[in-house]
């Protein structure tokens, strides 16, 4: 190990660890929230940038071996995960006039940019508890209605639970390998043993309940609806981006055995069938939005019953089409007045006839979430089914494709109201927003990329 090594193999963390210092600089000094937000979007704009450039590179090292190394693969999942981050930043104004989001979320992203490049269990737990411990806090920032409090409790409960079971997976896997390299799940997942076997699955668990994979899934719709618009926007997005990749990584190379698929598809078959469901009945979008995620959180780890050749591809781009499709469905949102009466779905009636781009704007996030053709949600649930029948699991991709028509009426109830529902009385003082509305802007660029050029995107991955 050399300190250039390290420098160059760690510079997204690096460039997010000066963002940092310099946010705990102004806080100290008194600055203003606007100074604050500028330096946050800056350093998250250089991280992704310099795991782009590693990318670019093929840049691969070890500074920390058997714990920390950088692949481009692993350059390239940062650098979608930072990119994510940036709408977030920007739609986050509205709601946050300080410095304390921007640092949380700064935060966070550390941790998530640890989960990509661990080699180790040790690496692993602490980025994923880097990545959630500021979340916690920030369900919780803006407190804008009673049951945030709850919702933020609930949510660190069962956030505990997942730490607790994950270590406890880990314990027994070290006990029946003696290592603790990532290395020894791969293992573990063709071991006839019956102490990998529950180490695999407590570990598995412990992911589906941070993902929220039915029936780990209580948590979300209370954290969502809870949260602010830009907490929930990151936990929708980047949380589920972080901890799906983190996975994906955990599995490497190695192919799951037919022992194992019940557990890796029933569950997620569960989640897309009751995640889509639920949100039918929901009034809240925030609330229907987080049963969606418990949908595509099931399509996403029904992505590792696939090959192990396609299978990171199918997650990058699957991560990259919901993320931006969820990021522009909440930059295009109004907003002003009660927190509560704005994320109610009926004020969403008549929108085309007073905001004639985010209706549309919105529409097509909901078209792209439902799967419709050609729009980047259709590819990246091709992807996925794709895969999963050459692995030869043809009978689980058929019912995780059934399982994903249920999801259509609730995503064009949306667009039915913003289009053929007479005008709504819409919330107070409707006010433009200027920085929501580069981040809609930002979000159409990978939107076109998607849309026009999908092999290219998927020849990137």
């Amino acid at each position: 190990m050399n300190a250039m090594s390290v420098i160059l193999a760690m510079l997204p963390e690096h460039a997010l660890l000066a963002g940092l210092c310099a946010l705990i600089l102004i806080e100290v000094a008194g600055g203003k929230g606007r100074t604050g937000l500028a330096v946050a979007v800056a350093a998250v704009a250089a991280a992704a940038a310099a795991a782009l450039a590693l990318w670019f590179g093929g840049y691969a090292a070890a500074p920390f071996a058997g714990h920390f190394s950088i692949r481009p693969q692993a350059a390239i999942a940062k650098a979608v995960i930072l990119a994510l981050a940036l709408p977030v930043l920007l739609i986050s104004r509205d709601d946050f006039r300080d410095t304390r989001f921007p640092l949380l979320l700064l935060s966070s992203l550390y941790g998530a940019c640890l989960l990509v490049s661990s080699d180790s269990f040790l690496t692993l737990f602490l980025g994923l508890e880097l990545m959630s411990l500021p979340v916690y806090v920030l369900v919780l920032l803006a407190l804008q209605r009673p049951e945030s409090a709850e919702a933020g409790l609930k949510y660190l409960i069962l956030g505990g639970a997942a730490t607790a079971t994950f270590l406890m997976g880990v314990s027994l896997l070290f006990g029946a390998s003696g290592t603790l390299s990532l290395a020894a799940f791969p293992e573990a997942l063709a071991s006839p043993a019956l102490m990998p076997r529950a180490a695999v699955a407590m570990i598995l668990c412990a992911f589906f309940l941070k993902a929220a994979v039915f029936p780990f899934h209580t948590w979300a719709p209370d954290a969502y609806e809870g949260a602010s618009v830009p907490v929930t926007a990151y936990m929708a997005t980047i949380i589920k981006a972080a901890v799906v990749l983190a996975v994906v990584r955990l599995f490497g190379t190695a192919e799951v055995t037919p022992q194992l698929a019940g557990l890796v598809a029933l569950l997620p078959l569960a989640s897309i069938v009751w995640g889509n469901v639920a949100a039918i009945r929901q009034s809240s979008f925030r609330r229907m939005i987080a049963y969606s995620s418990i949908a595509h959180a099931g399509y996403l780890f029904f992505a590792l019953l696939g090959t192990a050749g396609g299978r990171f591809q199918a997650v990058a781009f699957y991560v990259l089409a919901y993320g931006v499709m969820n990021l522009l469905a909440f930059s295009a949102l109004p907003t002003g007045g009660d927190d509560a009466a704005r994320d109610r779905i009926d004020n969403l009636r008549g929108l085309y006839r007073r905001k004639p781009f985010a209706a549309i704007v919105i529409a097509l996030a909901m078209l792209s979430l439902a799967g419709i053709p050609p729009l980047p949600g259709f590819v990246a649930k091709f992807l996925v089914f794709r895969n999963v029948m050459a692995a030869g699991y043809t009978w689980y991709a058929v019912l995780g494709l059934v399982g994903s028509y249920l999801g259509i009426y609730f995503y064009l109830r949306i667009i039915q109201y913003m289009f053929m529902s007479p005008q709504g009385a819409g919330v107070e003082d409707e006010r433009p927003r200027r920085l929501a509305l580069g981040a809609t802007l930002l979000c159409l660029v990978p939107v076109a990329l998607l849309v026009v050029f999908p092999g290219w995107v998927l020849g990137k991955f």
